[in-house]
């Protein structure tokens, strides 16, 4: 743990943070002293990473589909049982069905919606009436570059996460009077499972239009998460920080 853990007694929430950038922000969160509660459709072994990674951590994981209305306020009622509030929601869940426009199918549009977008609202809406009520929070949408700049064969997920940024500009405008914040970090090309799939040319190609001349890692992301959730960022909100090595510049 940091000399002064920037988070010291919060509670965070962070959706889909069994693995890849979600992993790195509850790590990043728990290395920082907070109390995390982290959803995911499966453990995945997670919680044992990060009790190995941070001994003591006081982190819980809740088995949620995210896209479930229902299971997503439970999960979120079982937490305000458990603790006095939430301080931080990450909406980080997200998922891709990428295609070009002519072949994609009207679920695998609705899918990635649901998942990266819809998400986030019931998320929100579970927490901005407690957290407007403590007159405090902090809430971080994980949106993407390709919400601002757009990307060939993925207009279901560039759609969705442009929505992030829109959605994110609106709660802020909603919640700002209240002491809460509202803010999107947008990763450029990060090191994911999904990246991994890559051949050594395609992450070549990528490298290429990275000013920065690499492929960022998930603790690129999780920085910036930490920075937005700590009192560092007290009078930052409706912002979006892009974490992209000058990719969208």
């Amino acid at each position: 743990m940091l000399d002064k853990a920037l988070l010291q007694g919060k509670v965070a929430v962070v959706t889909g943070g069994s693995r890849g950038i979600g992993r790195a922000i509850v790590e990043q969160f728990l290395l920082n002293g907070a109390v995390v509660h982290y959803f995911s459709r499966t453990e995945g072994g997670s919680l044992e990473y990060f009790r190995n990674q941070v001994p003591g951590a006081d982190v819980t994981h809740h088995e949620v589909d995210v896209s479930n209305e229902e299971a997503l306020q439970a999960a979120f009622e079982e937490i305000f049982t458990l603790r006095e509030g939430i301080d931080i929601l990450v909406n980080n869940a997200g998922i891709t069905r990428d295609g070009l426009i002519m072949r994609m199918s009207l679920e695998d549009w609705e899918t990635v919606q649901t998942i990266n977008l819809t998400s986030a609202f019931l998320a929100s809406r579970a927490v901005a009436r407690h957290m407007i009520k403590r007159r405090s929070g902090s809430i971080i949408n994980i949106t993407s570059v390709v919400g601002k700049i757009g990307n060939a064969g993925q207009a279901n997920y560039a759609a969705s996460k442009a929505g992030l940024i829109g959605f994110t500009k609106s709660l802020a405008r909603e919640t700002a009077s209240r002491g809460v914040r509202v803010n999107a970090v947008a990763p450029g090309f990060i090191a994911t499972e999904m990246t991994e799939k890559l051949s050594p040319q395609q992450q070549e190609q990528l490298t290429e239009q990275i000013p920065l001349g690499r492929i960022g890692e998930a603790g690129d992301v999780a920085g910036a998460c930490l920075f937005l959730a700590s009192d560092m960022a007290s009078y930052i909100t409706g912002e979006i920080l892009t974490v992209g090595g000058g990719l969208a510049m």
